[in-house]
């Protein structure tokens, strides 16, 4: 089992198989499980995207990539905000960090009191990336893992590990137990963002991908069973 981890989740991952922002089954799916790993002792930090909401440039072709990166890290704030009162409702106490201060609605981050937090035993959720745009939500993930010292990433995805190719499109994709982080960066297989797996390789962060679909995946990552991929440095 794991001590301290940072939880990737993806802005579509909250919207579940609904055509709505927020599909609650999914979300409260996640917190109760959450709820059950901090339960058995596992420090829990959560990196959301804003996909539900807004996909870079999409809207827009002709947008500045910054105004439009910017845009992308308000949707993360926004889901973050979203589901620490899924925790309130569940009676756990969640607080949002972001690198750029939002007034009253989010607190700035800071790694001691990030610390503090998580020794008593509250949920931290990370939003705004790093504050600046050209990043994406898979490097602050990984710069969050390194800053905390937490002993491992866990990417939940919609798919369950990391393949050879697109298994989407080829019925014949193998799927890896396990592979070095260095060949996710030297044969560029796009399952997580090559900076994020630079920064998971150089400062030696283990990095679990699995398919949040999965009954109880993220306990089962938590407590280090045999689940998705598991990327080793």
């Amino acid at each position: 089992m794991y001590n301290k981890v940072v939880l990737k989740l993806s802005g579509e991952a909250l919207a579940g198989d609904s055509a709505q922002s927020f599909d609650n089954k999914t979300i409260f799916s996640i917190v109760e499980q959450i709820k059950k790993i901090i339960d058995m002792g596992v420090k829990t930090t959560l990196v959301v995207g804003g996909g539900n909401f807004w996909r870079g440039r999409s809207a827009n072709p002709d947008m500045d990539r910054v105004k439009a990166d910017q845009i992308g890290m308000l949707a993360t704030v926004m889901n973050a905000v979203y589901l620490s009162d899924c925790f309130r409702q569940k009676d756990m106490d969640a607080v949002v960090m972001t690198p750029i201060k939002i007034g009253t609605v989010t607190t700035e981050f800071s790694k001691d009191e990030a610390n503090r937090l998580l020794d008593e035993g509250k949920v931290i959720i990370f939003a705004a990336g790093i504050g600046h745009p050209f990043f994406s939500t898979d490097t602050v993930t990984a710069l969050r893992a390194c800053e905390l010292e937490a002993d491992a990433i866990l990417f939940a995805k919609a798919i369950d590990g990391v393949y050879d190719s697109d298994p989407a499109s080829n019925p014949n994709a193998v799927k890896f137990d396990e592979i070095p982080c260095r060949d996710i960066v030297e044969k560029n297989l796009k399952v997580i963002d090559i900076a994020a797996a630079n920064l998971c390789y150089e400062n030696k962060v283990p990095v679990v991908i699995f398919g949040l679909a999965e009954e109880n995946g993220i306990i089962k990552a938590a407590k280090g069973e045999k689940i998705g991929t598991v990327v080793t440095v």
